[in-house]
């Protein structure tokens, strides 16, 4: 080759500081490509180099690069040698394959050659890691400090612009900075700003807000790829040796442990890859791709959430940070309140509750002051049922007293309730009638039988037909004084179903000299159907012995259909009430005597005491006396969502609990049901009388048969 950069002679090679002339840099290419394909011929292949390097230096570069690498054309890397790949593919080559990402999967992104093979440009990010300065995992460098010390892409976000926030007053990483007035907001309190999604058309938090085209997150597309683990096209979350990992099998590889089929210590086990694996990634011999999942505090190996801590241990320094006062220690009357977020069954559950929970915003109000603790401001407050869920929290920690919420609720209705009337004379006998006569009753009724829960309904139902019967006289002309019999049966006949419900009403008024004493004939008593005998006996062996089924819904529907018990004393079941015996017999108590639980019922109710519920609301002190404890802290399950829930499995309450009842009644003395059951003896002699275990009804019958022949 000629020193002064001309054409190098036919057989000579380049000296050292000499110059390839480009004739020789097109047939060094042309050469590489014929070594791995001759599909095409040569002049094709030439004109391929020609298209793709039609500048010197492109030339140059992809000279270079097939020099320095001879799999460079299989390999479609470094994105120069795939626009070329491409084109010999377009011009006809069959022994060539696109340029595809060993990571990814994708395909058309320019290359990156590594050892492992191409990378696209994502994929070798991740695959270049140097240990992060702060948390010491090796991870992609996202940023570096003043000393060029590499930073990782979470600390970069945690260590950036951290000032106090204006919303929970927490020292976070600020989203939005402060203008025109309003307070910065931190990344956990920042929420999107709402918009119709151009997606789904429902309006909820989007982004690209201020344009045309917001997307919700649900609708913001993500790229997908197949899943090493359950082949399923999913979005990635991690990128293991085997290939992409879906979210659910990624979770479920760090939560896979168990002892090494090899060594035998309980370990993470990672090969073979998949829910099979049993070895360790040490006895596998084999780099453990998720090395780094040890928590800092605990030292479990799980998925790690804040500066190297597992979901327990994140969730109890934040809930710790959340409670902390001015001296950064937790004070003493929100320990228990402390103790209860921690111990969460699930932790995940809480930390998201204490990172978008409404609930969790007023907590931080509480405990930084700007809220008083107080029923009072919490009735105030205007997120309500943040602040109902909040003082349920409180109460159950001992930080708040106990109140009976739904007399409090109805206290609340009657006043919205009177302010809605125009006319002072009805507005002050209904506040009579609803202080002296309703509340009273419903105050003495808690006072007598304190329960969970007091039960308000009928009370709304008598204050709501006095006011409607009010504005029907308003309407008339008619006074309540001047009120009389036809009066009141052109109400009853012309009204509404709930007319009838005025009767407490008008009883008071004439007791008090409001009104003349008048009649209102009381509502008939209809039984309604029942569940037939094939019916209820086909649900009940469904319950007993369907695994699938939630444990809490097999349960109190046994208890339904072997018992007849109402939903509302069900769900206010407590743990003491069921009892283990040394014989291994399972009792229940549901009246003053206990019942012996057969099997399988014994053993469910075993499990449940064990297992407890699943779902509880976080807050939730442990242990809990209930045995059916609801998503409110220290509160049992409600009537009526259990309602909804047996009605999914084809459950009615009331038909249910009438062939049951009447199952009993037919086999056991009305004594004995009413003991066993809890029930008032009328209600036993009813449900007896109801059942012909009497004999009354044959007898009556027998009187009026003609033709009986004795």
């Amino acid at each position: 080759m000629s020193s002064a950069g001309g054409c190098c002679r036919p057989g000579e090679h380049p000296h050292g500081g000499g110059r390839v002339c480009v004739p020789c840099r097109r047939r060094a290419v042309v050469e590489a490509v014929l070594a791995v394909d001759r599909s095409l011929p040569v002049d094709q292949i030439a004109a391929a180099v020609d298209a793709v390097a039609d500048h010197p230096a492109r030339l140059r570069n992809l000279a270079a690069a097939v020099a320095a690498d001879p799999d460079a054309v299989t390999v479609g890397a470094p994105p120069i040698v795939g626009l070329l790949v491409v084109e010999l593919i377009a011009r006809g080559a069959t022994g060539l394959t696109s340029p595809t990402c060993i990571g990814c999967g994708v395909i058309g992104r320019p290359l990156t050659p590594t050892e492992a093979g191409g990378l696209c440009g994502p994929c070798a990010h991740r695959h270049h890691t140097e240990p992060c300065t702060y948390c010491g995992l090796d991870k992609p460098v996202a940023g570096r400090t003043g000393d060029a010390a590499p930073i990782c892409e979470r600390c970069r976000r945690h260590t950036r612009g951290r000032r106090q926030c204006g919303i929970c007053g927490q020292t976070a990483s600020i989203a939005v900075r402060s203008h025109d007035g309003s307070p910065q907001v931190c990344v956990n309190c920042y929420q999107r700003p709402q918009a119709v999604c151009s997606s789904c058309g429902r309006r909820r938090p989007c982004s690209f807000a201020d344009t045309d085209t917001p997307l919700c997150p649900t609708c913001t597309p993500r790229t997908c790829a197949v899943c090493a683990h359950c082949g399923q096209s999913r979005p990635p979350t991690a990128r293991w040796p085997e290939g992409p990992v879906c979210d659910p099998c990624y979770n479920a590889a760090l939560q896979r442990r168990g002892p090494c089929t090899d060594c035998g210590a309980t370990r993470r086990l990672v090969a073979p890859p998949g829910p099979a694996a049993v070895f360790c990634a040490d006895c596998a011999g084999i780099p453990d791709p998720m090395t780094g999942h040890a928590c800092g505090d605990c030292g479990r190996e799980d998925k790690l959430y804040e500066q190297r801590r597992c979901a327990r241990c994140a969730l109890r320094r934040r809930a710790a940070h959340t409670l902390a006062g001015d001296g950064g220690q937790i004070p003493d009357r929100y320990a228990a309140v402390f103790e209860a977020i921690a111990a969460a069954r699930n932790p995940r559950t809480a930390l998201n509750w204490l990172r978008d929970g409404a609930a969790a915003v007023v907590l931080a109000e509480v405990t930084t002051g700007r809220l008083p603790v107080s029923h009072d401001a919490l009735d105030a407050h205007p997120h309500r049922r943040a602040a109902d869920y909040l003082r349920r929290v409180l109460i159950a920690g001992g930080v708040l007293p106990e109140r009976d919420e739904p007399l409090a609720r109805t206290q609340q209705w009657v006043t919205d309730q009177l302010a809605t009337l125009a006319d002072p004379a009805d507005r002050r006998l209904v506040q009579a009638y609803a202080t002296w006569r309703v509340l009273r009753q419903l105050r003495q009724q808690a006072a007598a039988r304190p329960r969970p829960r007091t039960y308000t309904r009928h009370a709304h139902v008598r204050i709501a037909a006095a006011i409607a019967f009010l504005a029907w006289l308003r309407s008339r002309g008619i006074t309540l004084g001047q009120v009389g019999q036809g009066d009141l049966d052109l109400w009853l006949t012309t009204g509404d179903p709930a007319a009838p419900d005025v009767r407490d009403f008008l009883g008071w008024a004439a007791d008090h000299r409001h009104a003349r004493r008048l009649t209102v004939p009381p509502r008939g008593r209809h039984d309604g159907p029942a569940t037939s005998p094939d019916q209820r006996w086909a649900l009940l062996a469904r319950l007993l012995h369907d695994d699938t089924l939630e444990l809490t819904d097999r349960v109190a529907g046994a208890l339904l259909l072997c018992y007849g018990q109402q939903l509302s004393r069900i769900t206010t079941i407590t743990r003491d009430q069921v009892t283990r015996h040394d014989d291994g017999s399972v009792h229940l108590r549901l009246g003053r005597d206990e019942i012996t639980v057969p099997e399988p019922l014994a053993g469910l109710l075993t499990d449940l005491l064990t297992q407890g519920r699943d779902y509880v609301g976080v807050g939730t002190p442990s242990p809990t006396p209930w045995l059916f404890p609801g998503l409110l802290p220290g509160r049992p399950l409600t009537a009526a969502r259990l309602g909804q829930r047996l009605r999914a499995l084809g459950v009615y309450a009331q038909a249910g609990r009438r062939a049951t009842l009447t199952q009993l009644a037919a086999t056991l003395p009305a004594a004995v049901l009413a003991d066993l059951l809890q029930i008032a003896p009328t209600t036993a002699v009813h449900w007896v009388h109801q059942a012909g275990g009497d004999w009354t009804r044959y007898a009556a019958e027998l009187t009026r048969e003609r033709v009986h022949q004795p």
